[in-house]
């Protein structure tokens, strides 16, 4: 096996064993944030199902259905006032009392597995685009071109690896949005059960709506996370023995400026994949553009930054990707 392939192997294994650990650890934050970004206060209804109770008063929701504007309106009055989450703390008392508290990790699994190959091909592929982009680039003499080569081999890297996993980030939100307590209340009964039914609805492209605004963002984002993350960590004085406090305090500040500068558009593509299923007057939007125009009409532009503080806090997991990622390294070469 040639040094090239040893090299990208435990770059894959070290990027996937950290975020594995790290996303389940802040499995709680990261649902809580999806619950609160979904929300369309504007028509007063939940952007990825109606909900209506049956005779028993269990909930349950429509599936498939064309509401007409007024049969939504009908259907928002029968969700009571406590369903509605009115913020963060809100929304973490409720949700073990409602659900059950195994629930915080609801959508965990299809995380990891999604998460494991998104983040070992982003680190492994970020080191294959950073000898495209700076190459020859000498980082004492030529800042500028270095801190540019960084930003864009982690867009590049970001990119990629979304084309293989997207379908899987697509059901990780699916799952994590569904509040349904019980097995008959739910949308989807696990992940293969989500992708299954995405499908026969609306096919391959199902599974991929949001995709656009998704590679837009990733990009963003990823640009910053690796981009200023090694470019800090390049300007230290010995960046291979640096202290793994001072790394987890650079991954925190870049972890949580790329977050708030690429959150809209993490805003655009969940609402985008809630209507997937949808069929007829269900469907709220259009396109990307016109989801990106009806939130800024219809709620404002803070409602591009609904659950951002929850983002934050759940992106001490991607800083401690960065720093383990790196202290794992330090014992496979």
């Amino acid at each position: 096996m040639s040094d090239a392939v040893v090299s990208f192997m435990k770059d894959f294994l070290a990027g996937g064993i950290a975020a594995a650990i790290s996303k389940t650890a802040v499995a709680p934050i990261e649902r809580v944030k999806l619950l609160l970004q979904r929300k369309c206060p504007a028509v007063h209804r939940d952007c990825s199902y109606g909900l209506v109770r049956n005779a028993k008063g269990h909930v349950r929701r429509h599936w498939g259905d064309s509401f007409t504007h007024s049969s939504v309106q009908h259907a928002s009055k029968q969700i009571t006032a406590e369903m509605q989450y009115k913020g963060i703390i809100d929304c973490v008392v409720r949700i073990p009392k409602e659900q059950g508290f195994v629930s915080f990790w609801r959508g965990n699994l299809a995380n990891v597995i999604r998460y494991f190959p998104t983040q070992a091909l982003n680190f492994a592929f970020k080191d294959k685009y950073k000898k495209i982009f700076l190459g020859g680039v000498d980082q004492k003499t030529q800042f500028w071109r270095y801190f540019a080569g960084n930003l864009a081999s982690g867009g590049a890297a970001g990119a990629t690896s979304l084309c293989f996993v997207y379908p899987l980030d697509f059901a990780r939100t699916r799952l994590a949005a569904d509040i349904g307590k019980g097995p008959a209340e739910r949308e989807f009964t696990g992940l293969g059960n989500c992708i299954a039914k995405i499908f026969k609805t609306d096919g391959l492209k199902g599974l991929y709506l949001g995709f656009n605004v998704s590679v837009q963002g990733i990009i963003i984002y990823r640009a910053a996370y690796f981009g200023c993350f090694d470019t800090a960590k390049g300007m230290l004085p010995d960046p291979k023995n640096t202290h793994i406090i001072i790394s987890w305090m650079i991954a925190q500040t870049v972890t949580a400026a790329a977050g708030l500068v690429s959150y809209p558009f993490d805003t655009v593509r969940r609402r985008m994949m809630m209507q997937s299923g949808r069929k007829g007057a269900d469907i709220m939007y259009k396109g990307t553009i016109d989801c990106w125009r009806k939130i800024l009409k219809d709620e404002g532009s803070r409602a591009f930054f609904k659950g951002a503080w929850s983002n934050v806090i759940r992106g001490m997991g991607g800083a401690f990707v960065l720093v383990l990622y790196d202290e794992i390294k330090k014992f496979s070469y």
